[in-house]
């Protein structure tokens, strides 16, 4: 049975959420979960999380403006922040190096930690993860030039109204997350390349994400493995446990 605690962190002047997954295995670093864009930790990792967490101890974080976790109104969302923000969390827990699960956004995240904070990553899972523009396809750029809450998709608006401290501040959460979409600066391949964590590239083939771009990732990666999750759109990638936890597991294990 899975064994959940679940907490708020003052980190960067947030109240950051986190959720505490499973038993602490001394032979396992911890897993940490990044959510990723309009995403709470339920719609990102609900199927995936119970699984994991009977393996080892995972633990699930809410960023800035999602989920639990209060905004800050006057602060945009970045992926740097968030990589601080994550780092100050592990900080705040005395947790000094873990493994990183990010989806999405939250794969830019993982990343973003490793280039930021290197010394507190042991190993990336990065699943659809975007580390530069020509990355994804036209059409997502499309989407978000033209993004509005009325075209979210309506169960994340759901899942963020079911928890939110601020139900308020969903059209809020929604067009800051579209800015930092919109506003996407290219992580330079210098920086990429200077990732020694082993990372683990993860791309469904009908994803938002060129599967392209993930190769391309796997080739800047100094310790990377490759996975291309047939028939997977977008919002299957993490769906997929009967194929990714082993894989994951395998990979963290090594």
């Amino acid at each position: 049975m899975n064994q959940r605690k679940t907490g708020y962190a003052p980190v960067n002047g947030l109240r950051i959420y986190f959720e505490i997954h499973g038993a602490a295995n001394p032979t396992q670093p911890l897993l940490v979960l990044l959510h990723g864009g309009g995403d709470t930790v339920e719609t990102s990792f609900g199927q995936i999380l119970p699984v994991l967490a009977a393996e080892r101890q995972v633990i699930a974080v809410e960023q800035q403006g999602y989920g639990h976790t209060a905004d800050i109104v006057d602060r945009p969302f970045s992926f740097e922040q968030s990589a601080d923000d994550t780092a100050a969390l592990l900080a705040y827990l005395h947790i000094e190096q873990a493994d990183l699960f990010g989806f999405s956004n939250g794969g830019t995240i993982a990343l973003q930690v490793a280039i930021r904070h290197p010394n507190a990553v042991r190993k990336i899972v990065a699943a659809s993860a975007l580390v530069n523009r020509a990355g994804a396809y036209p059409w997502l750029w499309e989407a978000m030039a033209n993004a509005t809450l009325e075209n979210m998709p309506p169960h994340l608006q759901e899942a963020y109204l079911k928890v939110a401290p601020q139900p308020g501040n969903l059209r809020l959460m929604h067009d800051k997350a579209a800015r930092r979409m919109r506003d996407f600066k290219d992580i330079p391949d210098d920086d990429i390349r200077r990732i020694t964590a082993p990372t683990l590239v993860v791309v469904g083939d009908a994803d938002v994400i060129r599967p392209e771009h993930a190769v391309e990732m796997f080739r800047l990666l100094a310790h990377a493995q490759l996975v291309v999750l047939p028939g997977t759109d977008h919002l299957q990638v993490t769906a997929r446990t009967e194929w990714l936890v082993p894989m994951i597991d395998a990979f963290l294990d090594a």
